[in-house]
C-alpha cells in the first residue's frame, strides 16, 4: 500500500476505535481505557509525531526560504513571486470570510439556541495590537525568534538573509551548495518522519473521537453544518476557480496530488507542522520548482487563514444572534477586515483560531465568553480548516509558478508523478543486486 492509502485507513480505524470507546461509555476518569489507551499510548504516540514534525519546522522554513531566495537569483524576480503570493492569499481569504458570513445571515444560524448551555468558558489571552504585529515583524534577536519559532521573524531574517547573499555573488556559491544540500537533507529527515504516519494518525483521530464522541455536533449542529459548507464552498469552488482562471490547471488533478498535506493538515490540525508535506506534493507531486515551492509554502502556513477566517464569519454571526446582537453591515465589515489582518500575524498551530476569534468578539462588541459555546466542537472543525489552509497554500504555489513559468507539466499531469523516484530506487537496487550476482 502506499502511504496515502495506509494513512487513510489509519483515519477510519481511529474514528471507528474512538467512536467505540465514547459510545461505550470506556472513556471514564479514572478507567484503565482511559488512564493506559486514551492518556496513555494514543496520547503518547500522537504527540510524539506532532512535536517530531515541529522538529523540522524551523529549519525546513529556514533552509528552504533561503534556497529558495537563491533558486529564484533574481532579486526583482524575487519582488514578483512575492507580490503576487501576497495579493493571492489576501484576496482569498477576504473571499473566505465575506463567503461565510453571507451563508450564515441567509441561514440565520444561532437564532434560536435557548437549549445550548452557557456554561461554558472560555479564558481568551490579549490579542496585540495591530502596530505590534508589524513591529515584531523584524526580530530583535533571531536566536530567540528560532528557539520560539516565530514564523514571521524567521520568514523576514531568512528573505533578508538570501538576498544578501545573492548581493554577494560569485563569493557565496559554496554557502549556497551548502545550504541546497542541507535542505535535501531536511526533505530526507521528513520522509523518515513520514514513515511511521499511519499509526500517528491513528493514534491523534482515535484520542480526539473517543474524547469528544459526536454528541456535542448534534447539538450545534446548524453552526457545525453552515461552517462545513463555506469550507466545503471555499475549497471546491474558490480556490479551484482561481486556480483554474489564473493557471488553467485541472483542478481535479490538482486535488489528486494535494492528498496527502490534505490528510496530514486534518490530523495534526496545525499549517506550520504539515509544511514539510506540502512542500513534498507541491515540489514532488505537483512539479512547482523548489525555488518558488520553498517560498510561497512557508509564506502561506504563516498567513493564509482562509479556513480560520471562515471560521470567525460564521461564528460570529452564531454568537451574534445566540446573544441577539444586532451586528449590522459595519459590523460585519469590521470582522472581514479584523479577521484578513489577524491572519497575517498569527502562527499556524490549532487552536489559534480561537485567540483570533477572541480579538474579533471584542472589536465588534461580542461577548468573549460566547467562544465557550463553540469550544467543544472547535477541534474537530479545527482540523477541516486545517485542510482548507494547506490547500490555499498549495494552489497560490502553483498558480504563481505557472506565472513564473517555474511548474513542470509533465509532472503536474503524471498521476505517479512522486512515486516512480521510490520505484526508481528499487529499480536501481535490483540492476545493482544482478550485477553483483553476475561478476560472482
Amino acid at each position: 500500500m502506499t502511504l496515502t492509502t495506509k494513512v487513510l485507513l489509519a483515519m477510519v480505524l481511529g474514528i471507528g476505535v474512538g467512536l467505540f470507546i465514547n459510545i461505550g461509555g470506556l472513556n471514564v476518569e479514572g478507567s484503565f481505557i482511559r488512564e493506559y489507551i486514551v492518556d496513555g499510548l494514543f496520547l503518547i504516540t500522537g504527540k510524539m509525531f506532532i512535536t517530531a514534525l515541529k522538529m523540522l519546522v524551523v529549519p525546513l522554513v529556514f533552509l528552504s526560504l533561503v534556497s529558495g531566495v537563491l533558486g529564484i537569483g533574481d532579486i526583482r524576480k524575487l519582488g514578483s513571486v512575492g507580490a503576487k503570493s501576497f495579493a493571492l492569499y489576501i484576496l482569498t481569504t477576504a473571499i473566505a470570510i465575506a463567503v461565510a458570513i453571507g451563508l450564515a445571515v441567509v441561514f440565520d444560524i444561532g437564532a434560536n439556541s435557548d437549549n445550548i448551555s452557557k456554561g461554558a468558558s472560555f479564558v481568551a489571552k490579549e490579542s496585540p495590537a495591530l502596530s505590534s504585529v508589524l513591529i515584531n515583524i523584524i526580530p530583535s534577536n533571531i536566536i530567540d525568534s528560532f528557539s520560539k519559532g516565530n514564523m514571521l521573524q524567521i520568514i523576514f531574517f531568512s528573505i533578508l538573509f538570501g538576498i544578501s547573499l545573492l548581493m554577494v555573488g560569485n563569493k557565496a556559491k559554496d554557502i549556497a551548495r551548502g545550504i541546497e544540500v542541507l535542505n535535501e537533507a531536511m526533505m530526507n529527515m521528513v520522509t523518515i518522519v513520514m514513515s511511521v504516519a499511519p499509526y500517528a494518525v491513528f493514534a491523534l483521530l482515535a484520542k480526539a473521537i473517543s474524547m469528544l464522541g459526536i454528541g456535542l455536533l448534534l447539538n450545534l449542529a446548524g453552526y457545525v453544518a453552515v461552517l462545513l459548507l463555506a469550507l466545503g464552498l471555499h475549497l471546491f469552488g474558490t480556490l479551484m476557480m482561481i486556480l483554474k482562471v489564473f493557471s488553467n490547471l485541472s483542478p481535479k488533478m490538482f486535488l489528486s496530488k494535494i492528498r496527502d498535506a490534505q490528510i496530514f493538515a486534518f490530523s495534526t490540525a496545525s499549517s506550520n507542522a504539515t509544511i514539510p508535506v506540502t512542500l513534498r506534493c507541491v515540489t514532488k507531486k505537483i512539479g512547482v520548482d523548489n525555488s518558488v515551492a520553498s517560498f510561497t509554502v512557508p509564506f502561506g502556513a504563516t498567513i493564509n487563514m482562509d479556513g480560520t477566517a471562515i471560521m470567525q464569519g460564521v461564528a460570529t454571526v452564531f454568537i451574534a444572534n445566540v446573544y441577539n446582537v444586532d451586528l449590522g453591515i459595519s459590523g460585519y465589515l469590521t470582522v472581514i477586515m479584523m479577521s484578513v489582518l489577524a491572519s497575517i500575524g498569527t502562527a499556524g498551530v490549532p487552536g489559534v483560531g480561537l485567540i483570533m476569534l477572541s480579538m474579533v468578539f471584542v472589536q465588534v462588541g461580542l461577548p468573549v465568553e460566547g467562544i465557550g459555546l463553540i469550544l467543544g466542537v472547535d477541534r474537530l472543525l479545527d482540523m477541516v480548516r486545517t485542510s482548507v489552509n494547506v490547500t490555499g497554500d498549495a494552489m497560490v504555489s502553483c498558480v504563481v509558478a505557472k506565472s513564473e513559468n517555474e511548474i513542470d507539466l509533465d509532472v503536474f499531469n503524471s498521476p505517479n508523478a512522486g512515486i516512480v523516484e521510490d520505484i526508481d530506487i528499487d529499480l536501481d537496487t535490483q540492476k545493482e543486486m544482478a550485477k553483483t550476482q553476475d561478476l560472482g
